[in-house]
């Protein structure tokens, strides 16, 4: 059984890192942000505050996020193992969870601001199906429209200048004080996320001695 947490700033390719590593390896991959998502499209009390705390570019709490996580991981359907992504962010979060798990590898992408500022800024969000996309490396066949459904393509309400400015620093501030906590534990792969997301993704199996990446026809 294999358990991997998954970090880096946003823009840093985790969701495409962790569902390569998932598929692969039959893990179960839990990501915060699609439990958010799934909130906010359910119009709960939950993703109704989710989502005025995401449009200022802050953290939501720890209290709330270590709930949602520990009810998803007390489901114990992950057999093979799982893989976190999007948490922990802040240092009660890792002390809250390396109390219950071990953990095998803390995989950090390391993604330089500015870099972050220009893929994030290019992310385009379906207002009819959701779909993502990103300007830089994943155009649409239509300028300004899905793909999948034809709707209109918009920027994520938390995909500004100002908010994204608030969520870097909060990020430096709280989010590496954890890579310490980890480290002690001697279990942190830091690899560089520039690269397209294959080189990514065979790094990071290098790193932690997997079979190399083998792309597969969908």
């Amino acid at each position: 059984m294999r358990k991997y947490v998954i970090m880096g700033v946003q823009g840093s390719g985790k969701s495409t890192q962790a569902a390569m590593l998932a598929r692969d390896l039959d893990l179960v991959r839990i990501t915060v942000g699609d439990m958010f998502r799934w909130h906010i499209q359910q119009h709960t009390k939950i993703g109704a505050h989710v989502r005025r705390t995401m449009a200022v570019g802050k953290l939501v709490d720890d209290d709330l996020v270590e709930s949602m996580v520990q009810e998803r991981l007390q489901l114990h359907d992950w057999n093979y193992g799982f893989i976190i992504d999007g948490f922990p962010r802040s240092r009660k979060q890792a002390e809250f969870f390396l109390e219950s798990y071990d953990i095998d590898a803390v995989i950090y992408l390391d993604l330089p601001d500015e870099e972050v500022r220009r893929r994030v800024l290019a992310r385009r969000l379906c207002a009819g199906c959701g779909m993502d996309y990103n300007l830089i490396n994943d155009r649409p066949t239509v300028e300004g429209r899905c793909d999948v459904c034809g709707g209109e393509l918009v920027t994520r309400e938390d995909d500004t200048e100002e908010a994204l400015a608030t969520r870097l620093r909060e990020y430096h501030e709280e989010t590496g004080p954890v890579l310490e906590i980890f480290r002690r534990k001697e279990c942190v792969v830091i690899v560089d996320a520039r690269p397209d997301a294959i080189t990514v993704q065979q790094e990071i199996r290098h790193r932690l001695g997997l079979p190399e990446y083998v792309e597969k026809d969908d």
